[in-house]
């Protein structure tokens, strides 16, 4: 598939875009709002690559979805 630049896209595709990059940044803040919060025996992994990867890679979406869904353990109060 051949890159296309900003003014090659259509409007339909300007807006997905848009909505990623929204979409990643949102979810990336919530994440490392909840890892800054979090004590380091509470996750799985390295706390510090957490944040680094966090901070550093843009995924659409997806490192932030893995972070929330396996990054944490949960404990008996639901955390």
């Amino acid at each position: 598939m051949a890159r296309r630049s900003w003014k090659q896209l259509s409007p339909a595709g300007k807006a997905a875009v848009i909505v990623l990059a929204v979409l990643d940044a949102g979810l990336r803040a919530v994440a490392l709002r909840d890892l800054s919060r979090r004590d380091g025996a509470d996750v799985n992994g390295p706390r510090w690559l957490w944040k680094a990867a966090l901070g550093v890679v843009t995924s659409s979406g997806v490192l932030p979805v893995a972070y929330l869904l396996w990054g944490r353990r949960t404990g008996v109060d639901g955390r």
